[in-house]
């Protein structure tokens, strides 16, 4: 049974901004660290924070030669299970990281000759320089860093949807930047069948690490290694005696795994120790993180079916016009919008306080776009995150709902928004009122009304939203600027 079925939340995978897991299984998704640095927001910034923090606590005790606050650091790491992502084989059950994978990680980083040399730079780089740490540990280990922003997280999506939660719940460890050290305190979390949860968002989480040990010992380590027996003319050199390539030397794979060993972590952690060029140029051609998970790829993961975009577009569409309906409005339109613009949208935030609270926008969005539409907006105008008022008028817009938005804007928080509305009779005259908005330097508006929702449903039917370019978007900001 998964969060949102056990909590009757009324609304599935598309429309919810964490990950709908199993409350009592692990589903295969992992906590990426590149991911968290891609968000541009204040949550995402402070867990940037915190794992640089632990990595250089961590790190800096074993180049200063303080084993013992290294191994009392390291060792408070523990399986998340409360999040129910990783590996585990039915019910989530702590077989991964815990004290004694913690102190096998300490040793290693203990011999470590990249971590004298300062050539492990990131957390992410224990995959690839580290033995003990795979994707799956490593997914544990910035989940017990960040854990102290995945329960706020969790507390401010439960307050959200109406989640019960409890008092007095242990936290777990919390790192502390300040200290260096961890915290444990009482909190109120979800307790789902008796155990509790802690929500991860699904912008955070990818199918695999970013640097992939198999790829880089294969496509790396390895041709390293034969360009240096080609270069000595080794013993291990052939020459090709017939075919299109007769006369060419070559050294084969085979060989090679032969004279070094096969074991593919520990070929590479030696072979970089006395080549660190090959990390470097490794890193250099995969500097770029992986995307976000698509809608499809989280379904896949977890055995669920795509978006139901008739579904949520009727939720929009049955809401009767008018002031009473406007709760209900919003609620659909947040759904539906969460949906179609995950996952270059994220972190969906209903009535977003502005100005220390004295404004409020209906719906914000962050910018979390790497290619399409909001990523050509964000290059070129101010689009760090994307407003969104909900009017479920039976009345046509005028300037005071074109104004409303527009007064959210900043240089710093975006000049981008949308006001969505059930319908308009007259396009000119609004058109021309956010024109006009747009000439003044007050900022981009654009309407959608239920017509525009439809079509942009079809757009992501017929696929088109694999590439986010989103036509009905451009459509509507060209008319604002050319």
């Amino acid at each position: 049974m998964r969060v949102s079925e056990y909590y009757n939340l009324g609304r599935n995978q598309a429309s919810l901004s964490f990950i709908d897991v199993d409350i009592k299984n692990d589903t295969k998704l992992f906590v990426n660290a590149r991911a968290i640095r891609q968000l541009e927001s204040d949550w995402g910034q402070h867990c940037e924070y915190l794992i640089s923090s632990f990595f250089d606590a961590a790190i800096g005790s074993i180049k200063n030669g303080n084993d013992a606050e290294a191994l009392e650091i390291l060792s408070q790491l523990k399986e998340p299970n409360e999040t129910h992502l990783g590996l585990s084989e039915g019910e989530s059950d702590g077989r991964g990281l815990g004290p004694k994978k913690a102190r096998h990680i300490w040793q290693s980083l203990r011999q470590s000759k990249a971590v004298k040399t300062g050539l492990l730079s990131d957390l992410e780089d224990t995959v690839l320089l580290v033995g003990g740490i795979s994707v799956d540990i490593l997914s544990d280990i910035v989940t017990n860093i960040i854990r102290g922003p995945l329960i706020t997280f969790t507390q401010e999506v439960c307050e959200d949807l109406g989640i019960p939660v409890e008092e007095g719940v242990a936290s777990g460890p919390i790192w502390n930047p300040t200290t260096k050290d961890w915290d444990e305190e009482f909190v109120n979390l979800p307790v789902a069948d008796g155990d509790k949860l802690i929500l991860v968002p699904k912008s955070i989480v990818r199918i695999d690490a970013d640097y992939n040990v198999g790829k880089y010992y294969r496509s790396y380590v390895l041709e390293a290694m034969k360009r240096d027996e080609l270069s000595r003319n080794s013993e291990l050199v052939h020459t090709i005696k017939s075919g299109k390539k007769k006369g060419q030397r070559d050294v084969y794979k085979t060989e090679l795994e032969k004279k070094y060993g096969s074991q593919q972590k520990a070929v590479s952690i030696k072979y970089t120790d006395e080549h660190p060029d090959v990390l470097l140029k490794y890193k250099a051609e995969h500097s770029a993180p992986t995307p976000a998970l698509s809608h499809r790829q989280i379904a896949e993961a977890q055995g669920l079916p795509m978006p139901n975009w008739d579904q949520l577009l009727k939720a929009v569409l049955k809401c009767e016009p008018g002031r009473k309906a406007a709760y209900e409005y919003e609620d659909a339109i947040t759904n539906l919008l969460t949906a179609v613009f995950y996952p270059v949208l994220v972190e969906p935030e209903k009535q977003s306080p502005l100005h220390g609270g004295l404004k409020r926008v209906d719906l914000r969005f962050t910018n979390y776009a790497r290619s399409g539409f909001y990523e050509w907006l964000a290059r070129h105008y101010s689009c760090s995150y994307v407003f969104v008022e909900c009017k479920n008028f039976g009345e046509e817009l005028g300037n005071p709902e074109i104004d409303q938005i527009a007064m959210r804007f900043s240089k710093d928080r975006g000049q981008f928004g949308m006001v969505v509305c059930r319908s308009v009779e007259n396009w000119d005259k609004l058109n021309a009122r956010c024109i006009a908005a747009a000439k003044d330097s007050h900022g981009y508006v654009i309407v959608l009304t239920d017509d525009d929702l439809k079509v942009l449903i079809n757009e992501c039917s017929d696929n088109l939203m694999q590439t986010y370019e989103f036509p009905t978007l451009w459509r509507k900001f060209n008319q604002l600027v050319l």
